[in-house]
């Protein structure tokens, strides 16, 4: 499944499930409810948030992801890549004054 991120103020955002269920969860949102909205007032908490949590994950070990060789050369995309375009949404949409939603 994939989660497809609005606003009238920047392009979509599509996520795969795992990546789109994590951002959510460390928003305060259910993860598994099928469509919801990040109003404008919450986007500077929601932002704040994500960066928070994105410098810890930097402050963590890095693990590794194992190639067709068996080769465990290749870095996990961390929790800061892939909240990034996530954090430049809400900040577009912020300054558009237009929320963000997801299933509609």
């Amino acid at each position: 499944m994939l989660f497809t991120f609005k606003s009238a103020a920047t392009a979509n955002l599509i996520m795969h499930e795992q990546s789109g269920k994590e951002i959510l969860a460390l928003l305060g949102k259910n993860p598994d409810d099928q469509r919801g909205i990040i109003t404008v007032d919450q986007m500077a908490e929601a932002v704040n948030t994500l960066q928070v949590a994105a410098l810890a994950d930097k402050a963590r070990p890095r693990e590794t992801n194992a190639d067709e060789n068996g080769n465990n050369d290749r870095p996990k995309v961390s929790l800061a890549q892939r909240a990034a375009p996530f954090i430049q949404m809400l900040e577009q949409a912020k300054k558009g004054d237009e929320p963000v939603t997801w299933g509609v």
